[in-house]
């Protein structure tokens, strides 16, 4: 099929999209053939782990889910989440002259700069005087290392090669977000694998937008927000490391993100896309989805018809997770990049939701109409992060990521599965969208009122060659226009 579209459309890209799909789908196929193999989860594993690791089949929507062009199959035993890999970091020693970094991070009130907590998950490396330590991604170690510049602050002694060391980690379903359970931080890493849309290297601006966002809740917006939602956070990501050359510029590929842990082992924080995604289910070999898991036991606990429980489940869903992502952008002109794989929902013991979280500091957008408001609050947001974005553009990208992407997802995920009437769902989002409509954000009028929607669309982004983290926002991607199915 993508051989077929590749030559129907005649762009130069379809040979290289035709070659991911071949790539993603032999990847999905031995990901399920080990998953059947081996059902349970890693022995290491908590409950956010567990979840992470789970997605076996990604992005319903996207022609290369799980491409990575790249990596032999060696390297994906070690680097894929999907076999449970896990694997120790590889780390470099930075000159101080040469270390870039800012940080946010406290604990119990004191400031804690990004080199101290480097240093505190570098598990007592030595390292020369003068340096800090730097977690690199082994993978990407192995190709920075042999790149020019690189190799020319490795001979200057600016920077020196300490090797792989200290504890495994464990790949997220992001795959470049490390995770080890028990660690007071995640590490996002820079890795140049194109995963789905993108070469997975972060971004400088990408860096200051964490910590950014990170000061502008401690304000007092995040005691306003939680006063109103108190099970909704957004995981920060308060610190980053990264190395400049001695005139100043950044060198690419080098740049981390320390993401907070907020996750106990007792903590059942499970993001969309993996509660939703079909799998095989350990005890039964049949491919079948955590949601449908949690529903059938929760009909089997209540008595109560299928399609009743899956109901207030996603009533409970909307109100616990999407309400306040409507509220920040109400209160606070701030719209979350909450699609499926940034949003988790947190699970109590019987599997109704009781909260939320997003993730990823690449996905915010601040309004243009509220730069006063939010500059008022964090002088100088923006300058660097390049975050404020038009209301017409924020607007289409809001829409499509929680409401066709994240909500229409969920629903079509629950119809798909034959959990509940699609129908009776969009009746239910209708209904919750005219009571949010009192929380200031545009996004529930556009949903009810709008004839059309534009939905963004991966095939032919990838068709057209595309980098979504390369290029102003309101062209990183390419977007279609969809009959809005909440209209009546």
């Amino acid at each position: 099929m993508a051989a077929l579209l590749s030559r129907e459309t005649g762009r130069p890209e379809g040979t290289e999209l035709v070659g991911r799909v071949a790539d993603s789908a032999r990847r999905t196929a031995d990901f399920l053939a080990e998953r059947r193999r081996s059902p349970q989860p890693h022995p290491d594993a908590d409950l956010f782990l567990a979840a992470e690791q789970s997605l076996l089949l990604g992005h319903p929507l996207h022609p290369t889910p799980k491409s990575r062009e790249g990596l032999s199959d060696a390297e994906a035993r070690l680097y894929s989440p999907e076999l449970h890999g896990s694997f120790p970091l590889h780390w470099l020693a930075v000159d101080s002259s040469l270390l870039a970094s800012d940080s946010g991070w406290t604990e119990q009130g004191r400031p804690v700069t990004a080199e101290q907590l480097a240093i505190g998950l570098a598990e007592g490396l030595e390292l020369p005087f003068g340096t800090a330590p730097l977690p690199v991604h082994p993978w990407q170690a192995r190709e920075l290392l042999h790149r020019s510049d690189i190799r020319a602050l490795l001979d200057a002694g600016l920077l020196h090669d300490l090797g792989l060391h200290g504890s495994r980690w464990h790949p997220t379903s992001s795959v470049r977000t490390v995770h080890r359970p028990g660690a007071r931080a995640m590490l996002k890493l820079s890795l140049g694998l194109r995963i789905t849309n993108s070469r997975r290297e972060n971004l400088r601006k990408e860096l200051h937008r964490g910590v950014e966002v990170h000061r502008l809740l401690r304000t007092g917006l995040v005691d306003e927000w939680q006063a109103a939602h108190p099970g909704f956070d957004i995981v920060r990501d308060p610190a980053w490391l990264a190395v400049d050359t001695p005139d100043g510029a950044p060198v690419p590929g080098l740049d981390l993100m320390i993401r907070h842990n907020p996750f106990g082992p007792g903590d059942d924080a499970v993001c969309i896309a993996s509660l939703t995604a079909p799998r095989p289910w350990p005890g039964t070999g049949a491919m079948r989805s955590r949601l449908a898991d949690v529903i059938n036991r929760l009909v089997t606990r209540t008595g109560r018809p299928t399609t009743a429980v899956a109901t207030e489940w996603f009533l409970r869903y909307l109100d616990q997770v999407i309400r306040p992502v409507l509220w920040l952008d109400g209160h606070a002109g701030i719209a979350l990049e909450a699609h499926q794989q940034n949003t988790l929902v947190l699970l109590d013991p019987e599997g109704w939701p009781v909260g939320g979280r997003y993730r990823d500091n690449q996905g915010y957008y601040f309004r243009e109409s509220h730069r006063g408001e939010l500059e008022s609050r964090l002088p100088g947001i923006g300058a660097e992060s390049d975050t404020f974005v038009s209301d017409q553009v924020t607007d289409e990208r809001f829409a499509y990521y929680l409401g066709i992407n994240n909500v229409l997802g969920l629903i079509g995920a629950f119809g798909a599965q034959h959990l509940a009437d699609e129908r009776v769902l969009l009746a239910a989002f209708r209904s919750f969208l005219t009571s949010a409509t009192s929380l200031g954000s545009p996004l529930p009028h556009r949903l009810l009122e709008a004839a059309t929607l534009r939905s963004k669309a991966n095939l032919l982004t990838r068709l057209h060659g595309l980098d979504e983290l390369v290029g102003p926002v309101d062209t990183q991607s390419v977007y279609v226009t969809v009959t809005n199915p909440l209209r009546p």
